[in-house]
């Protein structure tokens, strides 16, 4: 393994707040990039105020600000704004999930940030956008399940429109505006020059509906809320076990023969005529279920799992949080929790990186800055202020 990181030479301005900025940065960090989180003096990021909490600080807030530099910044006072240009002349990368508008009224817009930086990349993320009739409305992950869709087709059968149990919308959010990021950074080195990434909360819910919208517009008719089973495919659904609940995906047509054969011991469901394709078998999805919970539920779920997977049918349990903290591929191999050490909080856990790359392989070098941690560090060593200018800046509120 290299004991570089894949984007060590990018140089990232971040500017977010509360989860898919922050999830932004903290990727672009694992990866390798010098981020520096600038916030608000004597407040900070939103998310600092979010729990839980160990010994006054946010383990919400240090969970997404892993691997960056924090210092603070009063944007509104000419002499912040000075020191502001200073770093975007030096940066590559600048992220902020301000309402459209905000950095144009501030006079740090994209438009006079690229005069002091052409190859400056700055991406934006928000509810809707920075265009559109609605970029000006404010706009929370909720908003986006809601507007975007996915609240319409989620939960059981017949039941009210819900939530996803995660921040969908915002991590989808995050994401997409990393992928935008890198997007435009191989983009620069074919012009030279930077751009601005404009990413929507809800534009990721949409793209996020899969075959939903397809299904709509072939057949005229709104999806429905399905619970755990899937529109286009069955049997592909949880089903009840004697102690929980088992989920198993047989995701095309030899996989169900094989269950009906191997498993079950029902061959005759193949033929069924209430079954015999793919199409039939979701129309017909909970008679089906009935047939195979006749089966599973007399079976506890690691004997009906490990039943499944050694006739080469996908299964698995449905784990709680504490069962996937201890499973030895997730939590072990692949290291999707990793235990660091902040300055007050203590020992914490924090999600570890899904990205893994063979020779650059993300990691998480630093927990999450106190506010205003780096200042000094920063401001003197890194833009040159002595001290002295740094106390006096302190003192007026611009740091």
């Amino acid at each position: 393994m290299s004991v570089h990181g894949a984007l060590e030479n990018l140089v990232v301005l971040d500017l977010t707040r509360v989860l898919a900025g922050p999830l932004c940065g903290a990727l672009l960090g694992d990866l390798g990039a010098t981020v520096i989180k600038i916030e608000v003096p004597g407040r900070g990021d939103d998310a600092r105020a979010y729990g839980p909490y160990r010994n006054g600080e946010s383990m919400y807030y240090a969970n997404l600000n892993r691997n960056k530099t924090g210092i603070t910044l009063n944007l509104k006072q000419p002499e912040g704004k000075e020191l502001f240009l200073r770093m975007v002349r030096k940066a590559d990368i600048l992220i902020e999930n301000y309402r459209p508008g905000v950095m144009d009224r501030l006079g740090l817009g994209y438009d006079v940030l690229k005069e002091e930086n052409p190859r400056l990349i700055y991406a934006a993320i928000s509810g809707f956008g920075s265009y559109g009739p609605y970029a000006p409305t404010p706009g929370y992950d909720i908003i986006s399940q809601a507007m975007g869709g996915l609240m319409s087709i989620t939960g059981p059968k017949g039941s009210d429109p819900t939530r996803s149990g995660n921040a969908m919308g915002d991590i989808l959010g995050g994401m997409n505006l990393t992928i935008g990021v890198l997007a435009a950074v191989n983009a620069r080195t074919i012009t030279g020059h930077g751009q601005r990434v404009d990413v929507s909360l809800v534009d990721s819910v949409v793209f996020s509906l899969e075959n939903a919208f397809i299904r709509y517009t072939e057949s005229g008719k709104l999806p429905e809320r399905c619970g755990n089973a899937y529109a286009s495919i069955a049997p592909y659904d949880s089903y009840r076990a004697a102690d929980g609940y088992a989920v198993i995906a047989c995701g095309n047509q030899k996989l169900y023969e094989k269950f009906c054969n191997d498993i079950l011991r029902m061959p005759e469901l193949i033929d069924d005529p209430r079954f015999a394709t793919i199409p039939l078998r979701v129309q017909n999805n909970e008679i089906l279920k009935q047939y195979i919970e006749k089966w599973t539920c007399t079976r506890k779920v690691k004997d009906i799992v490990a039943q499944i997977l050694a006739d080469g049918i996908p299964a698995g349990p449905i784990n709680d949080v504490s069962q996937i903290m201890e499973d030895e591929h997730i939590a072990r191999a692949r290291e999707m929790f990793v235990t660091i050490q902040h300055p007050v909080i203590g020992e914490m856990v924090v999600n570890g990186d899904p990205v893994k790359l063979m020779e650059t392989m993300p990691t998480i070098r630093k927990p999450a800055p106190t506010l205003g941690q780096d200042n000094e560090a920063f401001y003197c060593d890194e833009l040159g202020l002595s001290k002295e200018q740094l106390a006096q800046l302190k003192e007026k509120g611009i740091v």
